[in-house]
């Protein structure tokens, strides 16, 4: 059951200037018995000034008459005349004017790195027209000489889970696979890491190793050799 819109000054105005009981006032305010009975005695909100139900349209004097009459009937709320606020439909996405002037280079970016996205995509992400679009894919934009390719996600006008999910979709369609978080990358593409070399297997049994190479003996030092007979010098004073 839907309640007035505000609770408390509408029992207010209902405990002042009808005979309804706490009962049927805090069934229709969606308030407590008990803080019925506190407003009535002024020690909830004391000095509250009423709102009078009928003048916003939330009940007719009829009503309260007929639960006047009859203290175990329950209000039941008027259907507004006016007409109720439409639910805004699904279109592109709105960005704020801080970063409108940054749609083109988020264009730019997704046209070269995503060309399978489909111009619907691309306008829905970033909140753009399709003729917009194709003029920066035409390069005939009235700005072309200074768009720069930048990320959405960088740029704050779309997240990167919807993104994400338009990228996986149009890749789906096009029959290619997409690598999750290339969308989040600076340059739309996800580093490869390279593997680690695997360790070799280890085994129960010790494998026999080599013997180390032994140390050549060194050469043994050449006695000096002795000097001939015939090289020794005479002694001139030796006796003969």
């Amino acid at each position: 059951m839907a309640h007035p819109l505000m609770p408390k000054a509408t029992a207010v105005w209902l405990i002042d200037n009808t005979m309804l009981t706490f009962d049927q006032i805090a069934e229709f305010c969606g308030l407590h018995q008990l803080e019925i009975q506190a407003l009535a005695d002024g020690e909830v909100a004391p000095g509250m000034q009423g709102l009078d139900p009928i003048a916003r349209g939330e009940l007719s004097q009829d009503e309260i008459d007929r639960c006047q009459e009859d203290p175990s009937a329950r209000l039941k709320m008027s259907k507004p005349d006016t007409p109720m606020p439409k639910a805004r439909g699904k279109g592109a996405r709105y960005t704020p004017v801080s970063k409108r002037g940054d749609r083109p280079n988020a264009i730019a970016w997704l046209l070269k790195n995503y060309p399978e996205l489909a111009d619907a995509q691309i306008s829905k992400l970033v909140g753009t027209t399709k003729p917009t679009i194709n003029a920066i894919r035409d390069r005939t934009h009235w700005n072309t000489p200074n768009i720069k390719p930048q990320n959405p996600v960088g740029l704050g006008i779309c997240s990167g889970d919807d993104l994400e999910k338009a990228i996986a979709l149009a890749r789906a369609r096009a029959g290619k696979v997409h690598a999750p978080g290339a969308a989040t990358a600076p340059d739309g593409v996800v580093p490869v890491h390279t593997p680690e070399p695997e360790s070799a297997p280890t085994s129960d049994h010790p494998v026999a190793m080599p013997p180390a190479p032994q140390p050549l003996p060194e050469p043994a030092p050449e006695a000096p050799a002795e000097p001939e007979a015939s090289d020794i010098p005479k002694d001139p004073w030796a006796t003969n």
